[in-house]
């Protein structure tokens, strides 16, 4: 950069403006000398014709300079720089990438990478001790899987077959730091636990909608495939919403399925969308049950958020689990039934006593055709009755014999211990008045709850 020269002092008969504190040269801005002030004097005044002559001189000289001036200039300009001949090369100055790690509830996606670093924090690893009794032997062994965690003051949650009849659980944090942790409650047939940890200032996860996802959005998981691959990052899509999966428990889930690796120990991970928000709990896998059957990828799946949500506070606020619940059992009307001009929709086989839909005036041999204006199936309805609050009101759409008509049914409350070696409670009234029933939602349909 060049260095100009500052004016010289100059001056003023009258004050410049002081919010003009600079002056330019030749284009260019500089620093103005502070201005020295002078009274005005009375000067002798010369002779006009001298004063003309002055003036022709001064014209000329200043001409002459004005070229000079613009050679000189052209001649910078094709020379520059003045002072050294210097090459200059082009270099890239772009910095690396930063993860940046985005506050909750932004609404804003994130990169694979930031959903990892935001989370990976949160996740932990498992490891269960399991004693078991072989021809009168005691042997014990270890097992692995994941978990995350919901709460600073220590609450995880994992996967029951990942606790089941465990000895001991030690939990791992990203950080190296252990724990023994403490089973305060589970439920086997959504095949969910929650731990409890002796720690504080934890960094929870953000519990997303599963409601929101939809068959193609990406997710991630993390977790510790085979309990090694410790905090191991997979990614993939949604492959489908709600697909019915028996598990090898026996248990019937309406399961997330997703392409995205899940492994032997990734079990009771959390499944990410792209918001870092958790949105499913990672629990199964298909595999092929003997050598001659065809290799079987990228099959998993995982339990919606909002499936088990309520579960989860349950057994954190309450100490059991407490569900929603109408007490029917049901199923769906065949193509053969509906040759006889039964509509589609669900057939009422049992009316629990004391229910909420005996309550309402459900009836055995009733169809249930739409809940709430949408239409129904037995699974549909499983889910529909498990996503409600209790003393919700469900507007059931019913054909009987040949009439329609609508009945209102109050969800009532369906408890049960969260530990299996405590008796099932049954201690808090139903809406009417009345109490609840073991079993199901529906009081004992299929395999589900």
């Amino acid at each position: 950069m060049r260095e100009y020269e500052t004016i010289p002092e100059m001056i003023f008969e009258n004050p410049p403006d002081p919010k003009d504190p600079y002056t330019y040269y030749a284009g260019h801005p500089v620093t103005a000398p502070v201005p020295r002030y002078v009274s005005k004097q009375k000067k002798k005044k010369l002779p006009w014709g001298l004063i003309l002559v002055i003036a022709l001189i001064c014209a000329l000289l200043g001409g002459a300079a004005g070229a000079g001036g613009v050679l000189l200039m052209q001649h910078m300009q094709a020379e520059e720089p003045s002072e050294t001949d210097v090459s200059y090369m082009m270099q890239s100055i772009r910095e690396n990438t930063a993860i940046e790690i985005l506050e909750a509830g932004t609404g804003q996606l994130m990169t694979p990478a930031e959903v990892y670093a935001a989370n990976v924090g949160s996740t932990v690893g498992i490891t269960t001790s399991v004693t078991t009794n072989i021809w009168g032997f005691q042997t014990t062994s270890a097992a692995s899987g994941s978990g995350f965690i919901i709460s600073s003051d220590g609450y995880i949650l994992t996967n029951y077959h990942v606790i089941d009849d465990a000895d001991s659980i030690t939990v791992s944090l990203f950080d190296g730091t252990t724990y023994d942790a403490a089973l305060i409650g589970y439920d086997e047939s959504n095949d969910i636990a929650v731990l409890k940890l002796d720690a504080d200032n934890l960094s929870p996860v953000i519990l997303g909608d599963s409601d929101h996802l939809n068959v193609g959005d990406q997710v991630l998981a993390i977790g510790n495939p085979l309990g090694e691959l410790t905090f191991s990052l997979t990614s993939g899509l949604v492959s489908a919403m709600n697909r019915e999966v028996t598990l090898s428990s026996t248990v019937t889930m309406n399961l997330i399925q997703t392409d995205c690796a899940i492994n032997s120990g990734n079990s009771g991970g959390a499944l990410f969308n792209l918001y870092g928000e958790v949105i499913g709990v990672t629990n199964a896998k298909y595999s092929s049950s003997s050598s001659s059957e065809a290799s079987i990828d990228n099959i998993g799946f995982a339990i919606p958020i909002n499936s088990i949500r309520g579960i989860v506070e349950s057994i954190i606020e309450k100490g059991y689990i407490a569900s929603p619940y109408i007490g029917v059992s049901v199923l769906d009307v065949s193509e053969e039934m509906r040759l006889y001009g039964i509509p589609a929709g669900i057939a009422i086989q049992s009316v629990a006593e004391g229910s909420p839909a005996e309550a309402a005036g459900v009836k055995v041999g009733d169809v249930i055709t739409a809940v709430n204006d949408t239409a129904m199936d037995s699974s549909t309805l499983v889910d529909f009755v498990g996503s409600s609050g209790i003393g919700d009101e469900l507007h059931l759409a019913i054909y009987r014999q040949g009439e329609t008509l609508t009945l209102t049914i109050t969800v009532g409350e369906q408890i049960q211990s969260a530990l299996a070696n405590e008796e099932t409670q049954r201690t808090q009234t139903l809406p009417q008045g009345q109490f609840a029933q073991p079993g199901n939602p529906f009081g004992g349909f299929g395999e589900r709850r």
